[in-house]
């Protein structure tokens, strides 16, 4: 009976589409309102590009990943390319339609950051790299007056890593000054499995 309380509960209550919704933030959550979504597409504004270094950094289940990227490829906010140093394998990259999702990205960062970090410090702070000027909770330039495009924001490290710190190949790249859209992990290395794709 608890079994078919649940499924019941899951298929009446937790729905995982809004089709009944006429609302462009529901069409948005169809999209990106899932964790994995959003984790991924702020590894990839980092300049994550392979399976293998999406999956060291974020942890999900393979199968997740797979299914999260290859759903991100079919919303064209990133796009797979074959990779030139390793058969058989895939390159992500964000889209220019991927690229407008930065400063909702940002501000939903920001957001968590003052309100979800049970009085953690910041860890990163994101500049505008031309001028050197922190964004503020929009994602804007203040100096400037706009909002910089991805590839001309810089993250930088804030403070030195702590005991239990992540030490995959993208955060040790996350530990300096990098400007987004740039492939990390810096050094590449041949991933051992990627899934095949339809």
């Amino acid at each position: 009976m608890d079994l078919l309380r649940s499924l019941w509960f899951h298929c009446n209550v937790l729905r995982s589409t809004y089709e009944n919704q006429d609302c462009s933030l529901a069409r948005a959550l169809e999209i990106i309102g899932e964790r994995w979504t959003l984790l991924i597409m702020r590894d990839a504004f980092y300049g994550v590009r392979r399976f293998n270094d999406f999956f060291a950094h974020l942890d999900a289940p393979r199968s997740v990943l797979s299914g999260r990227l290859t759903a991100l490829v079919g919303a064209g906010l990133l796009v797979r390319r074959p990779d030139p140093d390793h058969g058989g394998r895939h390159l992500y990259e964000v889209t220019d339609k991927g690229k407008t999702l930065w400063p909702a990205l940002y501000a939903l960062r920001t957001w968590g950051e003052q309100q979800a970090a049970d009085d953690r410090e910041p860890r990163r702070v994101f500049k505008h790299a031309c001028c050197g000027e922190p964004l503020d909770p929009t994602a804007r330039c203040g100096r400037c007056e706009v909002v910089p495009d991805p590839t001309d924001v810089a993250v930088h490290p804030v403070g030195v890593p702590g005991e239990g710190a992540r030490t995959d190949p993208v955060a040790m790249g996350l530990r300096k000054p990098h400007r987004l859209l740039t492939p990390l992990p810096e050094t590449d290395v041949a991933p051992e499995t990627e899934p095949a794709f339809a």
